[in-house]
């Protein structure tokens, strides 16, 4: 397969300069609202065809793609900052067969695209190997072992690349190609499960992660790996039942779970009903604050009203307090025909303090913006942060219609956003640094027009969102929406 290539516009410049440059120049005024490839398909306001025989996950741009593609000196509409040196790494589920129960479920694939002196030199795509994909298990059964999806994240650490999925075992990848070299689990230590949403402590290095299961005793383990690699240590958590539990927080000193009444339902699976969870209020739920490191036996929990949170902002420490900044949901798996939440969403602030011999837990409503997908600075993971960047959506009851990329000043209050265009869908905008201030640098997004059935990699200036891109790299093929993504540098 063949590809044009191009050399349009590729300026080595840094960030600061460029905004000098590009606030003065017709290109700042042309791009605020973004475009693609010069198409002018984003200012329609047509909405994507939907198919009511067709399961959501498995139609426009949720649909998998088959071609694993290479393709270099890629074609950049803007300028592409000389800071950004290194390769872009985002997973997401891509059924193979074209079939699956449910978007979380279909088989890891990762899309990358690698900028090196101000040009787009390569992108590619390739499925994660997993059992599931090799021995052809149906998407959806209970994985374990590599036998799962590793579709939700992509992780850099100890000069590693490795995918996970909700449970399983972690894959590691060749950064350069992104083929599979086999399950990890870190040298035999790690025999249980390793869930989507590890943190590195800036600090140390250090990766924090955890893992629940289904059945028996160790339904919840925590996992410390040091800064080369290693896991040092495995502690059991106790709790009732098994939960999906996808992700928790770190701060400089603690480690935040919370545990919400979505529950595993053994007679379900059993039964063969391909996605085994459960809405269950009666189970109640809570938040539980332990030292970082451990030992996990000096978890103290707060109950709570029942809600759900699949993803954290970020949370940090204030005195007494614990600090969390939560994607907050009412409910999930309760009977809705999207993921399964029936109530609106909304931006929360978790403050638990811990200075009595019980918590004390208190929250408070930040917008009521529909955003999802949320991402931080990552270097003040676990400490004080003031910008928050998200996914925005759009009102549509028959899909998940993602729109453009949403920034939360939680010092001020402000919220800004792109706006795309009707036609245009983001994902996921992650961070990368150019200078050592928060929010100094740049976002990284994936970008679907269904107008013209085309992607681009989309750059956007951290701290001024609502301009819109300042380069967009044009891609090969469609980009199907997917989950979380990493920067390797160069």
């Amino acid at each position: 397969m063949n590809y044009r290539k191009f050399g349009a516009l590729h300026l080595g410049i840094g960030r600061r300069p460029f905004l000098r440059v590009a606030s003065g120049a017709t290109l700042g005024a042309s791009m605020s609202r973004g475009f693609l490839l010069g198409c002018a398909s984003s200012s329609s306001n047509i909405a994507e065809p939907f198919d009511a025989t067709t399961p959501w996950w498995l139609q426009g741009n949720f649909a998998p793609v088959y071609d694993e593609v290479a393709a270099t000196d890629l074609e950049v509409h803007g300028a592409i900052p000389s800071a950004l040196d290194g390769r872009y790494v985002r997973n997401g589920s891509n059924p193979a067969s074209g079939e699956s129960a449910h978007w979380f479920f279909g088989d890891g694939m990762l899309h990358s695209v690698e900028l090196r002196g101000g040009r787009a030199t390569a992108y590619r795509n390739r499925w994660v190997e997993t059992g599931q994909l090799t021995g052809g298990t149906v998407p959806g059964n209970v994985p374990g072992g590599g036998n799962n999806a590793s579709n939700v994240s992509a992780i850099h650490h100890a000069g590693k690349l490795l995918t996970s999925g909700e449970v399983g075992l972690p894959f590691e990848i060749d950064a350069n190609d992104l083929s599979t070299v086999g399950v990890y689990d870190f040298g035999g230590k790690l025999t249980q499960s390793f869930t989507a949403h590890p943190k590195i402590d800036p600090a140390t290095g250090y990766l924090h992660s955890f893992g629940y299961w289904f059945f028996g005793e160790d339904l919840l383990l925590y996992h410390v790996t040091d800064e080369a690699g290693a896991l040092v240590s495995t502690q059991r958590i106790e709790v009732g039942q098994s939960s999906m539990m996808h992700s928790f927080a770190i701060t400089e000193e603690d480690v935040v779970f919370w545990e919400a009444p979505v529950l595993f339902d053994l007679e379900a699976a059993v039964a063969g009903d391909p996605v085994p969870f459960v809405w269950d209020p009666g189970y109640g739920a809570r938040i539980g604050v332990m030292p970082l490191g451990g030992p996990t036996e000096s978890i103290r929990w707060v109950e709570v009203d029942p809600f759900y949170v699949f993803h954290e902002v970020n949370a940090y420490r204030d005195g007494d307090d614990v600090i969390v900044d939560v994607c907050w949901h009412p409910d999930m798996f309760n009977g809705s025909d999207l993921v399964g939440g029936t109530g609106e969403s909304a931006l929360k602030r978790w403050r638990i303090n811990t200075a009595g011999e019980q918590l004390s837990y208190a929250e408070e409503l930040i917008a009521t913006n529909p955003f999802e997908l949320p991402s931080h600075d990552r270097r003040f993971s676990g400490r004080k942060h003031r910008h928050g960047w998200f996914v925005a959506t759009r009102d549509d009851p028959q899909t998940i219609d993602f729109a453009g990329i949403g920034h939360v000043d939680y010092r001020t209050g402000a919220i800004s956003e792109w706006d795309p265009g009707r036609t245009r869908h983001a994902g996921e905008a992650f961070f990368v640094p150019e200078s050592s201030g928060e929010a100094e640098g740049w976002l990284l997004t994936f970008v679907y027009d269904h107008a013209s059935r085309r992607s681009v990699l989309a750059i956007l200036e951290a701290e001024n969102v609502a301009a819109g891109p300042i380069a967009e790299v044009a891609l090969p093929q469609r980009v199907p929406y997917g989950f979380h993504g990493v920067w390797i540098p160069s």
